[in-house]
C-alpha cells in the first residue's frame, strides 16, 4: 500500500497555515492541496476496496456525502491551527483554552460523523469490504494526524 502523496500533499498543506496565516493567497493553497489529498485518498480506496458495479454504486455517494460533511471540520481544524500560528508568541491562558476547547469538539464531531457513515457502509458493503474501508479510514487519519500535529510547535 502506497501513502506517499496523501502524506506529501497533507504535509504541504500543513505548512501553509504556519508559514504566513495572514498571507490571502494561502486559504486558496489549502483548498487547492486538501482538494489533491482527497483525490488520492478516493483512488487509494477504489484501489483496496475492488468494488464491483453494484457496490460502486452504493458506496461512492454515502463516500461523497461523509467527505462534504468532514470538510467543514477541516476548515475548522485549520482555522484553529491558524489562530494557534497566530498567536503563538503571545498566547495567553483564555486563548490556549478556546484553542484547545475547539479542537476537541473538532476531534468529537469527527468520530461521530466516522462512527456513523462506517455504520452506513456497513450496510452497503459485504462485511470484509466495510471492515477493510474502517481500517483504510483510520489508518489514513492516523497518518494525516501524525504529519499534522508532527509539524505544530507545542504551545510554549
Amino acid at each position: 500500500m502506497r501513502f506517499g502523496p496523501l502524506a506529501l500533499a497533507l504535509l504541504m498543506t500543513a505548512f501553509v497555515p504556519l508559514a504566513q496565516a495572514q498571507d490571502s493567497g494561502l486559504a486558496s493553497d489549502e483548498q487547492i492541496l486538501l482538494k489533491q489529498v482527497n483525490t488520492d485518498k478516493k483512488a487509494l480506496y477504489a484501489q483496496n476496496l475492488g468494488l464491483t458495479e453494484q457496490e460502486s454504486a452504493r458506496f461512492w455517494p454515502l463516500y461523497d456525502e461523509y467527505e462534504a460533511k468532514v470538510k467543514p471540520l477541516q476548515d475548522r481544524l485549520f482555522a484553529n491551527i491558524n489562530t494557534f500560528a497566530e498567536k503563538y508568541d503571545t498566547l495567553t491562558d483564555e486563548e490556549a483554552a478556546a484553542i484547545l476547547k475547539e479542537k476537541m469538539a473538532i476531534e468529537k464531531e469527527r468520530e461521530a460523523l466516522k462512527q456513523k457513515y462506517t455504520a452506513k457502509i456497513a450496510k452497503e458493503l459485504p462485511a470484509k469490504k466495510a471492515l477493510r474501508y474502517a481500517q483504510l479510514e483510520t489508518r489514513i487519519q492516523i497518518m494525516l494526524a501524525r504529519d499534522l500535529y508532527g509539524i505544530i510547535p507545542l504551545a510554549r
